[in-house]
């Protein structure tokens, strides 16, 4: 085994009794690495993370931790080895999280718990390092989930694993907390060169912080790699079996459908500008065409997932005539204009006659006035 492997598992399959789950898992965890397991609702992340936590037994295959197959360490080595931060909401009766942090110094102070110099330096550390001074002293049932999640994963980092394992660790997070909490785990995972094997619903999460992506489908490893090759063309979609909107990989979110049904509304954007106006009309069942965007303009992938009619030019290329008298015709459909530009660069000059056309046929509108 590779001396730089914290984790390894070898054509292991998992499940709940005789049921096999996941089958023929193979993989490695390294330091310094932040692997995340992505899949539908059921393909088995929890399962798979369980078993590699020992909470349920292998069904087939093998696991080695540190050179040692799993079934071989003793349960206090594999406490020093590996920690878990899992989705159940912990519920310890009144205590401090000074106190539910110290927790994770059982594995080295004996059957009485009882806390040494030494102990008690790694968790006054430990909780200088996530930065937690403010709350040390609070009951942990009467912080937020923010807070509780930043105690656990000091909880997690007082047994000095090696290996750290998360469920959904940002699932009950708002936007501010999730970003928290993960710039500071992929900062501890550079400073401490630990392993991380997590599992995520946040797509846009997964796809920027992780190292290794490992996707889970029909019961086996479906794919397995950097987040640039994960995160290409339609694979989201497929992995997800996504029929009722799409996924923008280059932009790390999900969009809904596209309004069916010819164009009523022409939006003349670029740049970006056009992108709330996308969003509203779609959302009032608006059916709308752009254009000319460039392939490469911030505009163009929203553009092609919501709108019923795009016309594009390549690339860093200017509009040409051609798509300017596409663009006309199909606008001379349409009922109005709303315009997001307050400029045209050299590159877009050729649709300033599409305003000037929307202007001189006395159709040009807000989206205050359609929404």
């Amino acid at each position: 085994m590779d001396v730089h492997e914290i984790l390894r598992t070898k054509a292991l399959s998992v499940g709940y009794g005789k049921q096999k789950i996941v089958e023929d898992v193979s993989f490695s965890a390294r330091p310094g690495e932040i692997i995340c397991l992505i899949a539908p609702n059921g393909e088995g992340k929890s399962t798979l993370l369980k078993t590699l936590l020992r909470q349920l037994p292998p069904l087939a295959g093998a696991v080695w931790v540190d050179d040692l197959p799993l079934t071989h360490v003793k349960e206090e080595e594999f406490a020093k080895s590996c920690a878990a931060v899992l989705t159940q909401r912990v519920n310890p009766e009144m205590m401090r999280c000074e106190e539910v942090i110290a927790t994770g110094r059982y594995p080295y102070t004996g059957r009485l718990g009882i806390l040494s110099t030494h102990d008690r330096r790694i968790v006054e550390e430990i909780i200088q390092l996530v930065g937690i001074e403010s709350i040390r002293q609070q009951v942990f049932n009467q912080i937020s989930d923010g807070q509780r999640q930043r105690i656990m994963l000091a909880r997690a980092l007082c047994q000095e694993p090696k290996l750290l394992l998360m469920d959904e660790p940002t699932s009950f997070l708002d936007l501010y907390n999730k970003l928290e909490f993960l710039h500071l785990l992929r900062s501890l995972v550079r400073e401490k060169q630990l392993a991380v094997v997590m599992s995520l619903h946040e797509l846009d999460l997964a796809q920027k912080y992780a190292d290794t992506i490992i996707c889970l489908k029909s019961g086996r490893i479906d794919r397995c790699g950097p987040p640039e090759e994960i995160f290409s063309g339609n694979y989201i979609e497929e992995l997800y079996g996504v029929k009722n909107g799409s996924y923008n990989a280059l932009f790390g979110s999900a969009e809904p459908c596209s309004v069916t049904g010819d164009p009523e509304i022409f939006v003349l954007g670029g740049g970006g500008t056009g992108i709330p106006v996308f969003r509203r009309l779609q959302r009032a069942g608006i059916p709308f065409a752009t254009g000319v965007l460039q392939e490469n303009d911030l505009d163009y992938p929203v553009a092609r997932a919501l709108s019923a009619t795009v016309i594009a030019e390549r690339a860093f290329e200017p509009v040409s005539d051609g798509k300017l008298s596409e663009a006309l015709s199909v606008f001379h459909q349409c009922r109005g204009m709303i315009c997001t530009l307050s400029r045209f660069g050299s590159d877009n000059q050729k649709n300033r006659l599409l305003l000037e056309e929307a202007k001189r046929s006395n159709r040009l509108l807000t989206v205050n006035q359609l929404v």
